[in-house]
């Protein structure tokens, strides 16, 4: 939010430099983001200066230009060839010398420099209306007083403001900073601290009176739920026209482009006040009557933006007799507004529900000054006073007479907050004791008033404005942003306390896993949870009748909460691939949602997704392409990593997969991988395998803590080491191998590999051979050339009688 420091300054009169107020501001909790200077004239008209022109004679050589002689008051005149057809001997001229920039219409700077222009020099610059930022006027130079003196500064003459601007990253709870005023009475409580005593000035409205009653509007206000209270009035004979400049100046300091007089009054008191208001053009009001209701649902409207939009049925709505005029809070119509024709304004100040105007504005995607107000609670006390403020203001800048009474709509009166407010608590929260004089004068400075005092605490009434002060707390945060959080003393004391956490802690997991899989080369994504809907129609695991769907979607794109990990990923590679970066390796944690007739369910998940190569290119790494035993490969190292035992395979199922593997452990699913189908694919323009893992955490977690962590002394034995090369079905796997051999020798047997696959020429049709290598060791002993072979025969005896195998 923009704040004008002139504009502060003319609700509390503070001659400070602005760095000191703006570290006030920030100290009391509106923190100052940034500064920035506004100047009404772009460049503050340095360098311009008045010149007398003592001479002014045809160029010699074109016949359009002329040669002038200026005194700029520094005794030498200055040559400047001029082509402004109204330059003439005796004026008085605004001359740019030597070194001064000016902007063209487009803001952009350029300099003056010394030159020659059709073979004479000239040494400034004698300037329009419209090249010195001071109106669009390109006719002629611009004419001076004739009593002015040569040298003067223009700054001087054309009274340039200069202003601070304070960027304030508002907290969306301070809905009472929301306007300048609001501010500067924070900035009154403040300095109130540091002894400095100013007074808050408030604009007076006390010269309002009804002109006469011949315009007036009914207003019937059919929702009091979603306007409590509702304000009008009408004033006719106006003429809609420029703003004056110190109006114009206001707006264009906090980034509005000024429109016509009307509607920057309106701007101004909202900003002003916090109080949006909206004008009508009393003539397109049919029926002379004002309805705030809602109408049915599909109902077309065409708001400012000439965009047509259909109604809910929950949306308030301004009209008329006939038509909707306006969506309350949010945006006005297309045919209501003022315009250069307009002649008679009703001026309309209201409170509208906060959540009613929030929900409004996010269905239709709008998001205006006067909504961000609305949306978060403005004060209804002053509803009536912004409307006789910005009708003062009307006469005055536009004309006009007052031709109703202030219609004031307000059959229940909201009530303050009252809040109980323990000295206790206070010195508890803060962790310091605050003297009660100081806590008193902080609340009264707040305009929180004091009801009665006790030896233990204070009864408060908590103003209208203050919408986010309903407990004690809110008070008592409000006393230690006042009284400063920097006053508060460190303690010479550390305290701490230990957390005993399970080692199996969700997070405590995660991290390890996602260190593992960085280490792995690895990057983390985030995607977003909220998906589209057309997912649903890319694998039968998905169903329409599951999906979480939003009540007030972003976009539809963004409509419901996504069922599965696998597409937002393959989102993220799409964006990489599609963008020369095609060997990638991703992993995130996340949640999908699904909702059933039992209730709504979150189950976490880790997925994995790979594509392209293994390395990156190098001369020193011969490298492949990522495959499914890679992907398998990484799995088994995370599953192992939490202790977890060797699973069981089974073919998987899902409709993802072109093929793949679930594993199981007791029975419930670890874990679903394998390669995408390219079918999906192809929805997503990617033209290489991608190799996804979809990880049930949720089970993960469950299953590794009951594990339990067993450990022994490392053999002081030799292993030994023995292949079979074995002839096998082609049907038959490996992990029936692993198996069987596990079966068979349960003691002497520690592992078992598979370091060679081979089908082709010598082997029998129907056939593959393994070569599978053997692992023994004896813990309490050498392992004799006996026992190694007694084991041996009982394996190969095992493949052949279970396996049907024979050795190559």
């Amino acid at each position: 939010m923009k704040i004008s420091y002139n504009w502060l300054k003319q609700f509390i009169q503070l001659d400070w430099e602005s760095e000191k107020t703006a570290e006030l501001l920030t100290d009391l909790g509106l923190e100052v983001e940034g500064e920035e200077t506004f100047e009404s004239v772009k460049g503050g008209l340095k360098g311009i200066v008045v010149g007398h022109v003592l001479e002014c004679e045809q160029h010699p050589n074109a016949d359009r230009l002329k040669l002038t002689k200026v005194d700029i008051g520094t005794g030498e005149p200055l040559q400047i060839v001029c082509g402004a057809p109204n330059v003439a001997k005796g004026q008085k001229v605004p001359v740019a010398t030597i070194g001064t920039t000016l902007y063209d219409d487009k803001g952009e700077p350029w300099e003056i420099k010394k030159g020659k222009i059709r073979g004479e020099a000239s040494y400034g610059m004698i300037c329009a209306e419209d090249e010195l930022g001071l109106g669009k006027s390109h006719d002629g130079i611009l004419v001076l007083d004739d009593a002015l003196e040569p040298g003067t500064l223009c700054a001087d003459l054309f009274k340039i403001e200069n202003d601070t601007v304070f960027e304030i990253g508002l907290t969306p709870n301070r809905a009472d900073a929301m306007s300048h005023h609001g501010v500067a009475r924070d900035l009154k409580a403040g300095l109130l601290q540091k002894d400095i005593n100013l007074e808050l000035i408030t604009p007076s409205v006390s010269s309002f009176h009804v002109d006469n009653r011949t315009l007036r509007m009914e207003v019937d206000v059919k929702n009091k739920e979603l306007c409590p209270r509702y304000c009008g009035v009408t004033i006719s004979g106006i003429k809609v026209q420029s703003s004056p400049d110190w109006l114009q100046n206001r707006l264009k300091a906090i980034g509005l482009t000024p429109k016509n007089n009307i509607v920057d009054i309106t701007n101004y008191v909202l900003h002003e006040l916090g109080q949006p208001l909206h004008a009508f053009d009393a003539n397109k009001i049919n029926g002379n009557k004002i309805i705030v209701q809602t109408l049915e649902k599909g109902t077309k409207f065409t708001t400012l933006d000439e965009v047509e939009r259909e109604l809910h049925e929950d949306d308030l709505m301004i009209c008329d007799a006939e038509k909707p005029l306006c969506i309350a809070g949010v945006f006005g119509g297309e045919n209501s507004g003022v315009t250069e024709n307009t002649t008679n304004i009703f001026l309309e100040s209201a409170y509208f529900n906060p959540v009613s105007v929030r929900k409004t504005a996010k269905r239709h995607g709008l998001n205006t000054d006067a909504s961000f107000r609305f949306e978060r609670g403005i004060d209804i006390n002053t509803t009536k006073y912004a409307l006789l403020r910005a009708a003062l203001l009307i006469k005055e800048i536009a004309g006009g007479i007052i031709s109703s009474d202030a219609e004031d709509f307000y059959p229940k009166k909201f009530e303050d907050f009252q809040v109980f407010l323990t000295f206790e608590k206070v010195n508890s929260l803060i962790g310091q004791n605050i003297p009660t004089d100081t806590i008193k004068s902080i609340l009264s400075s707040l305009e929180i008033k004091i009801n009665n005092v006790t030896e233990t605490g204070i009864g408060l009434t908590i103003p209208s404005y203050r919408v986010d002060v309903q407990r004690e707390v809110d008070v008592i945060e409000e006393i230690l942003r006042v009284y400063g959080y920097n006053n508060i003393e460190f303690t010479t004391k550390l305290n701490a306390s230990i957390a005993s956490t399970s080692k199996f802690e969700d997070y405590k997991l995660q991290n390890i896993i996602g260190n593992q899989l960085a280490a792995l080369g690895f990057f983390e994504i985030l995607a977003n949870s909220l998906t589209t809907p057309k997912y649903m129609e890319l694998s039968q695991d998905n169903k329409s009748e599951f999906n979480v769907t939003m009540l007030n979607p972003l976009s539809n794109d963004l409509s419901v909460m996504r069922q599965s990990m696998l597409f937002s990923g393959l989102e993220a590679l799409s964006y990489n691939i599609n963008r020369k970066s095609a060997d990638l390796k991703f992993f995130e944690f996340g949640k999908t949602y699904h909702s059933f007739e039992s209730g709504r369910i979150e189950n976490k998940h880790l997925s994995l997704l790979i594509t392209g190569d293994q390395h990156s290119e190098s001369w020193r790494v011969q490298n492949g392409k990522s495959d499914f035993f890679f992907l398998k490969g990484v799995i088994n190292n995370v599953l192992e990593r939490l202790g977890l035992p060797t699973p069981k395979s089974e073919p998987v199922t899902s409709d993802v997969f072109s093929e793949g593997l679930n594993y199981k452990l007791k029975k419930r699913k670890l874990v679903s991988f394998g390669i995408v189908n390219h079918k999906i694919l192809k929805h997503f323009d990617i033209k290489q395998e991608v190799l996804y893992a979809d990880f049930e955490w949720d089970a993960i977690i469950d299953l590794a803590k009951e594990q339990n962590i067993s450990f022994a002394e490392i053999s002081k034995y030799q292993e030994v080491r023995r292949d079979l090369a074995l002839l096998v079905d082609k049907q038959t796997s490996f992990e029936e191998i692993y198996n069987l051999a596990k079966n068979s020798e349960k003691k002497l047997l520690k592992d078992i590999n598979l370091f060679d696959v081979y089908e082709g020429d010598k082997i029998p049709e129907g056939k593959k051979s393994y070569a599978v290598s053997f692992t023994l060791q004896d813990d309490s002993k050498t392992l004799t050339d006996k026992q190694i072979d007694k084991v041996m025969k009982k394996l190969q005896g095992s493949f052949e009688y279970q396996l049907g195998a024979t050795l190559r």
